[in-house]
């Protein structure tokens, strides 16, 4: 039996461009003038370089008629995504709590 491949996340950046900018008619240089920032920036977003910070999210939220940390939660799923993927062994590794199999703290023990 084949194992199923795991879908890459999705980044904000590529939302931006395929979800909102290409349906929309607008270039990036466009977007960059009218939430006034530099166009570097929405370039290396939308080519992954760049996290959406708090700035560019009120920016983006507020042109795009959404909620505020609309984009912010967008970028933390994927950092979380992406972390995931790295970390999947070290977090192999890792035993949850259980207050029975952990050993007698030592300062409580005094």
């Amino acid at each position: 039996m084949r194992k199923a491949k795991k879908l890459l996340p999705i980044s904000p950046g590529e939302m931006l461009m395929e979800e909102f900018l290409k349906p929309m008619g607008i270039s990036k240089y466009r977007l960059a003038k009218e939430i006034d920032v530099p166009a570097q920036r929405i370039g290396e977003i939308v080519a992954g370089r760049r996290a959406i910070t708090a700035d560019t999210d009120l920016r983006l939220s507020r042109f795009f008629g959404l909620s505020e940390g609309w984009w912010l939660r967008g970028q933390v799923r994927y950092d979380l995504e992406c972390a995931k993927d790295t970390m999947a062994k070290a977090l192999d590794k890792i035993r949850p709590w259980s207050e029975a199999s952990s050993p007698p703290d030592s300062a409580a023990a005094r």
